[in-house]
């Protein structure tokens, strides 16, 4: 479904030329100088394009869904929750909310599949692939047909954003046991036992950890024989978010979008997204390292340096959002800030 180009790197040493002779030492603006040219690739198509960088209307997607394993006691919430806070969302009321409204994202709330239809769905697009997954420590989460649906969905959101004239989204979600699909997910494609990944979510205790872990290695000894390929670990072990976001991922890759990356959740898509298309992972922007146990090695593996480092653990986004401040310094140093030849500044560096 999706074709990814890589990033332009023929313009690399231009790019580097232009923020080196920025009045400032060679490197001293650190992390912001290596997303300047992440950024400065992604938006080249010639030497033109050089000279100025453009974050457009930015969007902040923040995917929900239901969790069949949610039902099972890996988690302090009833599933009942995720309906409850995306009527929050749309309150205005959530951090993500608050957040986006702060840092200027424009917030678009999707229902990838909670347990029922909303009474009253004004404000919230619904994309849903059904009433939340199979618990996957039973069964596979979804079908085939069902991870393809969402990709499509994903397709057709993702090219509304950009004929708006968006050119960064961020992603969000929100989904009570969401932590128990990122973590299978990281454990069957990274190829590590479940104990490396599996975190305490939205807080739960010793013996709640132990019976979560218990369950993700029966849904990884279950499925083992079908984890063959992204698209099957996706229907075997995701969730209904999860593949929205892999799919937003990529859609935004092939119109070559930045995409901004929050935490657990939203780096399990992610590795799904660059397993299946290498070239994504230049188009991708990750926002912070997360308190989830396992995030770390994910972003390991991906060779993701984080914008920050906050010790968040809540999702929907909010890591996402507080990282575009950042980036839009990086466009403005790349923009606005005068070079040696310009300001009569001797280049002692």
């Amino acid at each position: 479904m999706f074709s990814v180009d890589p990033v332009n790197h023929t313009l690399d040493e231009q790019i580097r030329h232009i923020i080196d002779q920025k009045t400032k030492p060679l490197g001293a603006l650190g992390q912001l100088e290596a997303l300047a040219a992440q950024i400065a690739r992604v938006q080249a198509t010639g030497t033109d394009s050089l000279s100025r960088l453009t974050i457009t209307k930015p969007a902040m997607l923040v995917f929900a869904a239901d969790h069949g394993i949610a039902e099972y006691g890996v988690s302090i919430a009833p599933s009942a929750v995720t309906t409850q806070m995306v009527y929050n969302f749309v309150a205005g009321g959530a951090a993500i909310n608050v957040f986006s409204r702060q840092t200027g994202f424009n917030l678009e709330v999707i229902d990838c599949g909670i347990l029922e239809p909303l009474a009253d769905p004004t404000g919230v697009t619904q994309q849903r692939l059904g009433t939340g997954t199979a618990p996957i420590h039973k069964a596979p989460a979804m079908s085939l047909e069902q991870v393809e649906q969402g990709f499509s969905y994903a397709n057709e959101l993702i090219q509304r954003h950009q004929q708006s004239g968006c050119n960064l989204i961020a992603l969000g979600e929100m989904g009570i046991g969401n932590t128990s699909s990122a973590t299978a997910i990281m454990s069957a494609l990274l190829n590590v036992e479940v104990s490396q990944c599996v975190g305490r979510g939205t807080g739960i205790d010793d013996d709640a950890l132990q019976l979560k872990t218990t369950l993700l290695n029966q849904a990884i000894e279950l499925h083992r024989d079908q984890l063959t390929s992204p698209k099957q670990i996706l229907a075997h072990l995701g969730g209904f978010e999860i593949v929205q976001m892999t799919g937003a991922i990529l859609a935004a890759a092939q119109r070559k979008m930045l995409v901004v990356i929050d935490g657990f959740i939203a780096t399990a898509a992610a590795l799904v997204a660059v397993e299946l298309h290498p070239e994504a992972r230049d188009y991708l922007i990750f926002a912070h390292q997360s308190n989830e146990s396992g995030h770390k090695l994910m972003l390991k593996h991906l060779e993701a340096t984080p914008l920050l480092h906050l010790d968040l653990r809540l999702g929907e986004g909010t890591g996402g959002a507080l990282a575009l401040p950042l980036i839009q310094a990086a466009t403005n140093f790349y923009n606005d800030m005068a070079s040696f030849g310009d300001a009569g500044v001797s280049n002692v560096t």
